[in-house]
């Protein structure tokens, strides 16, 4: 853990969170302590002090917040699944620049209690709240999916979890918390449809760096929109930490859809699976999930999961709609499939066809490992507009063969959105150098095409050179003028980003 300060801060909240049940993937609404004050914020609290390092007192706010004050000159560093490392990503090593307190807050979440929805977790057909978008009659997932009889289900698309879900809208990617995909921007498979992180998130509770606690959109707002004052936020996500410990989410729920299909589709290059890609959004296909594995990636996933897989380029594709809505979308989709030299290997409606094959997609990481036994991976990313994907994207595919590294390539497409896992030998300096060189060239070629360098990792340490040549001298001036304001004595997350 090394020989910093180590600060494991249990789960803090209202009266109700939700959260991932063990490996069973079943959503539950957990009780808490109490709804306000100390005891609200007591339950589950633990410290644990490093040797001869001294620890700021802890802060209980009115509403349960917590807050290290900055007495002692010791940095804020949040420990988290979607903590931000190197180059800010979710597999990212935990790189600190200073010693100082590490807080984890919930085990595993960074940030924040893992899944914690405030009011939201009160959505129990007529205990409901409008403005957290749960209309009366409408309910949350419960427990194995027990609710009352004519209560509808909402969920966060977002949501991460795991493969045997019973919501077949959640995003079952990495064991991350809410509040830590809040403080990276984050998103999944489902944000071509539902968006991204930002656009879901109504209000964030936020401890700073002087122990204040800040809620965003002011304490137990929950409007879909509002023109009052700044967007704090907006501020908030995406900030990697370095502005406060984001402890509480409040999000946009969303229905799930009456009927969905998947379905893997083979094509003969990258090129003509990313224009395909282009192709169903321009017509307006509504789909929720379109992901692309080059051959490299298609073949790794085949072989780990033990899947039937041909080793050509490949996008998995979902719809969501009615069932009479789905036919004509599917007959769409199938076309313009076959329009770009594709074709449809399958469609898949029964929820265990769909979870094997979206299990082969959400154990890339592992699969690209595998390629390599013994070898450390590295995942970069990087967004650009849609209608310049497919020129970036087969540059990047010439530049790694080029470059002689294995890096398969994976990508939320339907976003312009894509990543590559670099597979290599930590011991070896010279293949290193050649990954850390790669990985600039990805970022400007990003930013060449009107892209961004991170379109879901985040800047962490690695891309602060890239961040400034995206936003440009006036933006990082802006950016640390914000910092400075919120955290004068650099103890939040100190060295990222900026």
């Amino acid at each position: 853990m090394g020989p910093g300060v180590l600060g494991a801060l249990g789960w803090l909240g209202r009266s109700w969170s939700a959260g991932r049940t063990g490996n069973t993937g079943d959503f539950h609404v957990a009780r808490g302590a109490g709804s306000t004050g100390m005891a609200g914020a007591a339950w589950g609290l633990c410290l644990l002090w490093a040797l001869r390092l001294p620890i700021g007192p802890i802060l209980l706010g009115a509403s349960g917040g917590l807050g290290l004050t900055g007495s002692t000159g010791l940095a804020h560093m949040a420990k988290g699944a979607r903590s931000t490392g190197v180059d800010g990503g979710a597999h990212g090593a935990r790189v600190t620049t200073r010693q100082g307190v590490l807080a984890g807050l919930g085990g595993s979440g960074l940030l924040g209690a893992p899944s914690e929805l405030g009011a939201v977790g009160n959505a129990w057909c007529n205990r409901g709240r409008h403005g957290m978008g749960v209309p009366k009659g409408w309910g949350w997932w419960g427990p194995r999916g027990s609710r009352p009889q004519g209560c509808h289900m909402l969920v966060v698309p977002l949501t991460p979890g795991h493969t045997g879900s019973p919501d077949p809208t959640a995003d079952p990617g990495a064991d991350a918390s809410l509040c830590g995909m809040a403080a990276t921007g984050a998103s999944g498979t489902n944000a071509v449809r539902y968006g991204t992180m930002r656009p879901n998130v109504l209000n964030l509770r936020v401890v700073l760096s002087d122990g204040s606690l800040l809620h965003t959109a002011g304490p137990g707002r929950s409007a879909r929109k509002s023109a009052a004052g700044y967007d704090l936020t907006s501020l908030f996500v995406g900030s990697e930490g370095t502005l406060g410990f984001l402890t509480q989410a409040t999000l946009r729920l969303h229905p799930l859809p009456e009927a969905v299909v998947s379905a893997a589709c083979t094509f003969p290059s990258v090129r003509d699976a990313v224009g395909c890609t282009v192709q169903v959004l321009q017509a307006a296909v509504p789909v929720a999930r379109i992901e692309l594995l080059d051959e490299v990636m298609a073949g790794a996933c085949s072989r780990y999961s033990r899947l039937e897989l041909p080793e050509v380029a490949m996008l998995f594709l979902e719809l969501h709609g009615s069932q009479r809505g789905l036919a004509e979308q599917q007959q769409q989709a199938e076309e313009l499939v076959q329009l770009h030299g594709g074709s449809v290997l399958s469609w898949a409606q029964a929820p265990e066809e769909r979870e094997r094959l979206w299990a082969a997609r959400h154990s890339a990481w592992f699969a690209a490992l595998a390629l390599r036994p013994g070898c450390q991976g590295y995942s970069t990313d990087v967004c650009v507009p849609i209608s310049r994907l497919p020129d970036v994207v087969v540059e990047t595919q010439r530049d790694l063969r080029d470059s002689n590294l294995t890096g398969p390539m994976v990508g939320h497409v339907g976003d312009g959105n894509f990543h590559c896992i670099l597979v290599f030998r930590a011991d070896d300096p010279e293949e290193a150098q050649r990954v850390h060189d790669f990985t600039e060239r990805l970022g400007r070629r990003a930013l060449a095409a009107g892209g961004t360098c991170t379109g879901e990792h985040g800047v962490g340490l690695g891309k602060r050179v890239l961040l400034r040549e995206e936003r440009g001298a006036v933006g990082l001036v802006a950016m640390r003028r914000i910092k400075d304001a919120l955290d004068p004595l650099h103890l939040m997350n100190p060295g990222k980003v900026l």
